[in-house]
């Protein structure tokens, strides 16, 4: 299995990144996706996830509003479109994928992850 993130990089406060996730490797229409990130100093967090249809999103408080999940699962990809972008958005995003049959998208537990995308958030 592999999930490999781009799209990272370095904006201003205010502005916005494009997020991808593509995976192989496993039948991605079956899986929760997610992205989590990690600042320096700090505990991984899950920012948001996405059921395997779609029909299904969860966000974190920081960045609802701001972030928007989406999949396509005939390309196999994940997308995350940040918008007003905060230095505190300034973090190691990873995508991650779980099998979750009851629902509970915001307590997934990742069975894959994959590399990060630095993302970079300048004042």
């Amino acid at each position: 299995v592999q999930l490999q993130a781009s799209g990272g990089g370095l904006v201003q406060a205010g502005g916005s990144l494009r997020l991808s996730c593509a995976a192989s490797g496993l039948t991605f229409s079956r899986y929760t996706m997610g992205w989590f990130r990690q600042a320096p100093g700090k505990e991984r967090e899950l920012v948001t996830a996405i059921s395997w249809g779609g029909g299904s999103t969860f966000y974190a408080d920081s960045v609802k509003g701001r972030f928007t999940i989406s999949r396509d699962n005939a390309k196999n990809t994940m997308y995350l479109q940040m918008n007003s972008l905060k230095p505190e958005d300034t973090a190691v995003y990873y995508c991650a994928a779980d099998k979750i049959e009851d629902g509970t998208i915001w307590n997934m537990t990742p069975s894959y992850w994959g590399q990060g995308t630095l993302v970079t958030v300048s004042s």
